[in-house]
């Protein structure tokens, strides 16, 4: 199952990690470990945020994905997503 992935870093957890000289390797390794189909790296409420997007086998690698933001004091998000073909056959399973 397809997920969008929404990592909120506060800004003094934020200001360590960027002072990282690993910092890019360690996002692209997280990247390729989850599979990463997209990444997307902004603010949002003043906060900077990381948006992945990853497809999922089962959900019981929630925590292995989320636990490395958590010990960073980052808020992480699981939402489940669809493409146009996933919406297409779920409005067609709907009975008329």
């Amino acid at each position: 199952m397809r997920f969008v992935i929404r990592v909120l870093i506060p800004t003094e957890a934020g200001n360590k990690m960027v002072k990282d000289p690993n910092f890019i390797q360690n996002i692209e390794g997280f990247m390729k470990n989850i599979k990463a189909e997209a990444a997307y790296f902004t603010e949002i409420n003043g906060d900077r945020t990381a948006v992945f997007i990853a497809d999922m086998s089962s959900t019981d690698m929630i925590p292995a994905i989320a636990e490395p933001f958590f010990q960073m004091g980052a808020k992480v998000e699981f939402h489940p997503a669809m493409v146009l073909e996933d919406l297409k056959k779920g409005l067609a399973a709907i009975p008329r």
